[in-house]
């Protein structure tokens, strides 16, 4: 009975206004914590800045020569191998070379090393850290009631996911699994989160099979799994599945997975999220073929109760769980998260005769999934009436038209005075404020009051893909969308809306960014 009268109750919720704060999903520019800074900071302390900046430029040509020889890797890469990047030069920069596959299941792509990982710290981490806090930070939204208790975290790296996490759920984390091969970054990791307080129990592997062999099988099961920019640096297709079908069995409810913003790393995740939907769609078939024979009443119980279990959804950024509209063409489904420099970033990182600007753009691909059925909800906009511009002017008194001049032009007295405290300048301005990496007591009010209007996870809501744009009344829109009501299938649409014919989604509209929801 419930259920029959939720896509009635779901309309009243949302209003046109509301709409627009349910839809809201993009961040503007990011501050990394201050405390996340003070521990950088602090772990490059006795890094000599010559030997530094090296450090960050032979990083950054590793991971350029890499791009181009992930293709030849994949194609030459077998088990038990080991192989050194072809393009690689002799001499010096020979370090740079880091390509090594060797593994038992999943392929080891990339060495990280002592300079390696001092320089990912210096010139890597805080994007990455921004990139997982963007997507977190939705899945909290699109999720209110999901608070994981138990997080398992693939390719840790320097536990920049770690830092995210603890910034998305303060509370509610009580046990980390981090799970990276290199010695030298679990040793970065467990530096830069020497001082905190309040932390989970943290365990760290060396890979899943001695993440399985030291947990009983009843306590594999995590709630959150996260892969931030790990399955890149494994050249092999068939070894990025087989992970990713070990961290889908170690997921009791939500898996996370993260990749460069690069149509590399859009091809993994869409060739992933494929993977597992196909997967689990087959389980439920075999489901439907056990209850439609005749068995016995305890078979059917049984049954039933699987059938329950078993599935899964896109929780985002996908509003369908169909063929992504984005194979076999030209265009890349991925998003963008800008985030104020770091005084390290600043410091280390080089910019090609141009002077080195304060914020970087970090282009991020992802897919969040979800064990279970996608609930059956309202779209939106059911039932919702919009008046045209026309209408509109229509329904104006005549004394909404007089204008005030007294009210147009601010007096001497209104004028603001400029305060002349001093010229002193503040790298951030979080550091006043920021004391801690976890919220403050307002901060957290604030977001419970924003998680009181959410978007659903119904096939109403499409997502915007790439910048939207306004050209006089009337903004153009790329938006991902379910062309069904179960979601079973979308499609890549180009949506226009007109100020004449519904000024109110016009407003919405000129206030979209790259990333939010549109409904439908």
């Amino acid at each position: 009975m419930a259920a029959a009268l939720l896509p009635e109750a779901v309309p009243r919720l949302l209003t046109p206004e509301t709409l627009r704060s349910a839809a809201k999903q993009s961040q503007g520019i990011h501050l990394v914590p201050l405390s996340l800074r003070r521990a950088i900071k602090r772990y490059l302390r006795d890094q000599d800045k010559a030997h530094m900046n090296r450090k960050v430029l032979l990083l950054s040509t590793s991971f350029d020569r890499a791009k181009g020889t992930g293709a030849e890797l994949a194609a030459a890469a077998t088990r038990g191998a080991l192989l050194d990047d072809p393009n690689a030069p002799s001499g010096a920069e020979q370090r740079a070379a880091r390509w090594k596959v060797r593994s038992t299941y999943g392929d080891i792509g990339l060495q990280y090393r002592e300079d390696e990982t001092v320089a990912y710290v210096a010139s890597r981490m805080p994007a990455i850290y921004a990139a997982c806090h963007r997507v977190l930070r939705e899945v909290r939204r699109r999720l209110p009631e999901f608070a994981p208790a138990k997080v398992l975290d693939f390719g840790a790296g320097p536990s920049s996911a770690l830092w995210a996490l603890r910034a998305v759920w303060p509370k509610s984390i009580e046990q980390v699994n981090l799970v990276e091969p290199s010695k030298e970054m679990q040793r970065a990791g467990q530096s830069l989160l020497d001082n905190l307080k309040g932390l989970p129990l943290i365990h760290s592997y060396d890979s899943i099979q001695e993440l399985n062999r030291n947990i009983e099988k009843h306590e594999r099961g995590h709630d959150l799994v996260i892969s931030s920019y790990a399955l890149g640096e494994i050249p092999s297709l068939s070894d990025r599945i087989t992970i990713v079908r070990q961290l889908w069995d170690l997921t009791s409810d939500v898996l996370v997975l993260l990749e460069p913003g690069t149509p590399q790393g859009a091809k993994i995740i869409s060739q992933m999220r494929s993977y597992i939907l196909w997967m689990e769609k087959r389980k439920c078939r075999k489901i439907e073929k056990s209850l439609s024979r005749p068995p016995s009443n305890m078979k059917s119980i049984v049954a039933q109760e699987a059938s329950l279990k078993n599935g899964s959804f896109v929780v985002a950024p996908c509003p369908h769980d169909g063929r992504c509209p984005l194979e076999n063409s030209d265009k890349y489904c991925h998003f963008v998260q800008r985030l104020e420099r770091t005084s390290s970033q600043r410091a280390y990182k080089r910019s090609k005769g141009v002077p080195l600007r304060g914020f970087e753009d970090e282009k991020f691909c992802y897919v969040a999934l979800r064990r279970g059925k996608r609930p059956e909800e309202a779209w939106p906009l059911d039932g919702m009436k919009f008046e045209t511009l026309k209408e509109r002017h229509a329904k104006r008194k005549p004394e909404d038209l007089i204008i005030d001049y007294d009210d147009q032009f601010p007096s001497e007295q209104d004028e603001e005075v400029p305060n002349d405290g001093g010229d002193s300048l503040v790298p951030y301005a979080s550091d006043e404020h920021e004391l801690s990496l976890f919220h403050d007591s307002e901060e957290a009010e604030e977001e419970e009051e924003e998680q009181t209007i959410r978007a659903d996870l119904g096939g109403g809501w499409g997502r915007i893909i790439y910048s939207p744009i306004r050209r006089g009344k009337q903004v153009q829109m790329d938006v991902c969308r379910a062309t069904k009501r179960d979601a079973s299938e979308g499609a890549f649409e180009r949506v226009v809306v007109t100020k004449s014919k519904n000024p109110t989604l016009h407003f919405q509209a000129r206030r979209s960014l790259w990333g939010d929801l549109w409904p439908f």
